[in-house]
């Protein structure tokens, strides 16, 4: 069977992340770690990423801080998953945590070599 890999793109509420309690925290890793435990012969890759704050954008060579448009939610993490079709990606990522938001499923473009 040929798989095909796809981008699920976590946005969330950083905001929410700032204000949450220990608690909210331990429950949001163990929510990441027991999709992981479930998807781990899917997932190729991933990972959380620093606040916006710690973004740079590059437009027309011009480099400014911060991301490139400020939203009620970041991109905060992606995985990267390889599935039989985008119906099967649909229903991993409808499990990944977002607890703060949602999350937004890609197919990979494939090149010709």
């Amino acid at each position: 069977m040929i798989m095909s890999e796809y981008l699920i793109l976590i946005y969330e509420a950083e905001s929410a992340y700032a204000t949450a309690s220990e608690q909210v925290m331990g429950e949001v890793m163990e929510a990441h770690n027991a999709f992981s435990e479930k998807f781990g012969s899917a997932i190729k890759g991933g990972h959380a990423l620093q606040p916006t704050l710690t973004a740079t954008s590059i437009r027309d060579a011009e480099v400014t801080d911060g991301a490139f448009a400020e939203t009620k939610e970041a991109l905060g993490g992606y995985y990267l998953v390889e599935a039989a079709d985008f119906d099967e990606a649909i229903a991993i990522a409808k499990e990944v945590p977002a607890r703060f938001g949602g999350v937004e499923v890609r197919p990979v473009m494939v090149f010709e070599e």
